[in-house]
């Protein structure tokens, strides 16, 4: 847990965090935003191929949900991952490059946008499947738990993947055997293009935790102080052994499910109703309202994140492509079988 001003008037980030702690985190919520627009910009020019998930609009849940965790600690992502990566520290020349299809990429170019990883930082990988991440979670929390590291492990997952079975599995098995493990449901709610509505029996999933024994929280994902505030308390209590938690950060992605998604599903006005909640202007606000940054400050912010992306760009365009007589250079065969 952060040391903490004991000012109970103040949001919890306020008092949880120091300002250079804080104008990070607005800073890395940029790159977020920024990293995802240039992605969207490179593959409208032809420089990227496949498909990506974009998560523009959710940075304050990646950004805040990763704020207690240090390196040890452990991650696993989705599909919509960007941000995850960012928050745990991501090269965003690597993560360019990876998108670019390089081999000075994370996984050499062969993962691209659904599978970076960075296992010196603790992001075990993000994840093509619904609900992959929640099983690899719940192993990494039993590996720390057994070695006695005191790792905790943060478990990404949207809210299409709460009405998976692994969902089920994984919570069950994480609290029968108190394992350091916090769930983050990042409810955008949308699973691809069928509501929560429609495809969710409860209300919250949070309320879900209870099935399992586990403290569950519904949080405003769009509000920084509020993510810190509920995910920080998840981690502390993984980190002293009361096991895992289930937390649901209510957000919303302004983007389609993917760049094939035409968002005919959706309203016109329910997407400007949510970008009218930007949660970066908001983190900017709340800093600029305690006297921890100017608007001066936040334009030189931005403008840093914006040479940042642009830098790491040019890495990515300027790197090697992977040679085809190399395309099995990385997988694993038993040599018996060979």
């Amino acid at each position: 847990m952060p040391d903490t001003i004991q000012d109970t008037n103040l949001p919890y980030a306020i008092r949880a965090y120091s300002p250079e702690r804080l104008r990070e985190a607005l800073k890395k919520m940029y790159l977020v935003r920024k990293f995802e627009e240039g992605a969207e910009d490179s593959y409208m020019r032809g420089l990227i191929h496949g498909t990506m998930h974009l998560s523009i609009g959710q940075e304050a849940s990646s950004i805040g949900s990763t704020m207690a965790l240090t390196d040890e600690d452990k991650i696993t992502s989705t599909h919509r991952g960007h941000g995850h990566c960012v928050g745990k520290g991501a090269d965003l020349s690597k993560m360019f490059a990876e998108f670019f299809g390089k081999e000075s990429g994370y996984c050499r170019g062969r993962g691209g946008s659904m599978h970076i990883a960075d296992p010196s930082k603790g992001n075990l990988g993000a994840n093509g499947i619904v609900g992959g991440g929640l099983p690899i979670a719940v192993g990494a929390a039993l590996s720390a738990k057994r070695l006695g590291t005191g790792a905790v492990t943060v478990c990404f997952f949207g809210d299409g993947a709460n009405n998976e079975g692994a969902f089920h599995e994984a919570l069950n098995m994480a609290a029968v055997w108190k394992l350091p493990v916090v769930f983050v449901c990042e409810n955008n709610k949308y699973g691809m293009s069928t509501s929560t509505e429609r495809s969710t029996a409860v209300k919250n999933i949070a309320e879900r935790a209870a099935a399992y024994n586990m403290p569950g929280v519904t949080v405003d994902g769009n509000d920084f102080s509020a993510v810190t505030e509920a995910v920080d308390a998840a981690v502390e209590r993984a980190r002293n052994g009361e096991g895992p938690s289930l937390v649901e950060n209510l957000t919303y992605r302004w983007r389609g499910h993917s760049k094939s998604d035409r968002n005919r599903y959706r309203t016109k006005e329910e997407i400007n109703e949510w970008m009218g909640r930007d949660p970066i202007p908001a983190m900017a606000k709340l800093l600029m309202d305690h006297q921890i940054v100017t608007e001066d400050d936040v334009a030189a912010i931005e403008a840093e994140a914006n040479q940042i992306i642009a830098d790491a760009i040019e890495f990515a365009t300027q790197g090697e492509d992977p040679k085809m007589d190399e395309v099995t250079r990385d997988v694993y065969t038993p040599e018996s079988a060979a």
